[in-house]
């Protein structure tokens, strides 16, 4: 895990003891503690996975970023060669680089 601060969760609806109070979801389960704790890690899980891709360098810090500008055309040949081979736009420039750098 990251050493970002975890998200604080607001709760904004009235307090429910889980163990007196019978609460059922939209698909009939009955809402206890494990519910809830289960919803949460999915709720975190789904943050961790949207807080974008894994870096290149191997580890947490941030991979630097190359930006440049193409034409329409060339574009639509990287995207359709990326498409091809399976891999982004972004893998495909980095093997392109990495070619000629090499070269």
């Amino acid at each position: 895990m990251t050493g970002r601060p975890r998200t604080r969760i607001r709760i904004t609806g009235p307090e429910v003891d889980l163990e007196r109070e019978v609460i059922i979801d939209s698909r009939g389960r009955r809402v206890d503690q494990a519910y809830v704790e289960d919803a949460l890690a999915e709720v975190e899980e789904d943050l961790r996975r949207r807080a974008g891709r894994p870096s290149l360098t191997g580890t947490s810090e941030h991979s630097p970023h190359v930006t440049f500008r193409v034409t329409p055309e060339m574009k639509a040949r990287a995207e359709k060669a990326a498409g091809e081979q399976g891999i982004t736009v972004s893998a495909l420039a980095r093997l392109a680089f990495e070619r000629y750098l090499s070269a």
